[in-house]
């Protein structure tokens, strides 16, 4: 008999986005425009605050493209981006014909290092090429050093580009990621906190900023009764059937929320007794994380030489998915020639990190099923 799949982080309904998709149905609206859009749009707008204005678009990717066009990043210029991350943060900088230059983590929050995020600009300052913009990562939900981080952009008047794909609902003293750069992203794609199956936002400081982007994200066509073109445009708007979708995991995002967290109280507990093995979390009080996906670190030396390769292997054996951390950036074949500063933490973190199932809709089964794993191998 097959054990059923326990995935990594699988879409988790919450029972009324089917109302929103139906009404959109039956009204029409099966369009990249309508109700469910701006309704979506300003769902997150009153979700995150701050007075912030929100695009929703066709993927997170596509928030950080837009971000990067209306920061005006062109061909030539140099993009300072967070090594330890998904190459979706890296990749629009090569669509504008940029250069990324690439930046090692921290330890507390495994996200941007201030230290070597100044080296970095200063470096590149003294090549006559100052960069042009930062981009920084929320990585698995938990915010990066945003005092430091922000700090550091301004002192050098460079504007920041906060991913917070991963980070919807997590919070830095009490502020919700997301508004804390000059462009926010977020991500709605099918294994994240919520998901419209497929999707995005870009969170503006005005609504002039927001409608710049709907209007490049809508094929930047100009105010006239023809079709008329003077500028580059995209197709990255959100549909209102996705958007639909996503009004419904609205009404859920802080239950969701809730059942991430007591996932990662659950592995903490588990592994507190266990030598060798470190559960990535908050380092103080102004951190507050979604814990998107709850992570740990294994040091082979305390865990009688076995890796975390050898746990995904036995997970995996099990029917429970579980996945290595991100490979660094610059470690990736397609930026083996981009400068990188820092040192080997996020080589380091990457070699002996794994990401455990941390979905909202994990029952006690599942509970049991990953600790009987644990068990065995950790014994």
């Amino acid at each position: 008999m097959t054990l059923s799949k326990i995935w990594l982080s699988s879409p988790h309904m919450g029972g009324t986005e089917l109302n929103y998709v139906q009404e959109a149905f039956d009204s029409n609206w099966v369009a990249p425009l309508g109700p469910n859009v701006s309704g979506f749009e300003s769902d997150l707008e009153n979700y995150i605050g701050q007075n912030s204005h929100v695009a929703a678009l066709s993927s997170g990717t596509a928030a950080i493209h837009l971000g990067l066009i209306l920061l005006g990043v062109s061909a030539g210029d140099e993009v300072i981006c967070q090594s330890f991350t998904f190459s979706a943060s890296a990749n629009p900088i090569l669509y504008q014909g940029a250069k990324p230059v690439f930046i090692d983590s921290e330890p507390d929050t495994w996200n941007l290092c201030p230290k070597a995020l100044e080296e970095a600009i200063n470096d590149r300052i003294s090549k006559g090429k100052k960069p042009k913009a930062i981009i920084g990562v929320h990585l698995y939900g938990m915010p990066f050093k945003i005092d430091e981080i922000r700090t550091i952009a301004n002192r050098y008047d460079i504007p920041l580009l906060e991913d917070s794909a991963e980070a919807l609902g997590s919070t830095y003293k009490g502020k919700k990621c997301g508004t804390f750069g000059d462009f926010g992203v977020l991500s709605f794609n099918g294994n994240k906190i919520i998901t419209t199956s497929g999707g995005g936002a870009l969170v503006c400081r005005n609504k002039e900023l927001k409608d710049r982007a709907i209007f490049f994200s809508t094929q930047s066509r100009d105010q006239a009764p023809h079709y008329q073109h003077s500028e580059i445009g995209y197709n990255y708007r959100l549909s209102n059937i996705s958007a639909g979708i996503g009004r419904g995991q609205m009404e859920v995002l802080d239950i969701h929320i809730g059942y991430r967290r007591s996932m990662h109280a659950w592995y903490q507990d588990y592994f507190k007794n266990i030598e060798g093995v470190e559960v990535f979390s908050e380092p103080s009080a102004d951190y507050h994380s979604n814990h998107w996906l709850t992570s740990i670190v294994m040091n082979p030396d305390k865990c009688g030489g076995k890796n975390r390769e050898d746990l995904r292997l036995a997970l995996e054996a099990e029917n429970i998915e579980s996945r290595p951390l991100w490979k660094p950036m610059h470690l990736q074949p397609i930026f083996a020639q981009a400068p990188y500063y820092g040192s080997q933490i996020a080589e380091n973190l990457f070699v002996n990190g794994l990401c455990l199932p941390s979905g909202s809709n994990l029952t006690q089964h599942d509970q049991d099923r990953i600790a009987s794993v644990f068990n065995i191998f950790f014994k």
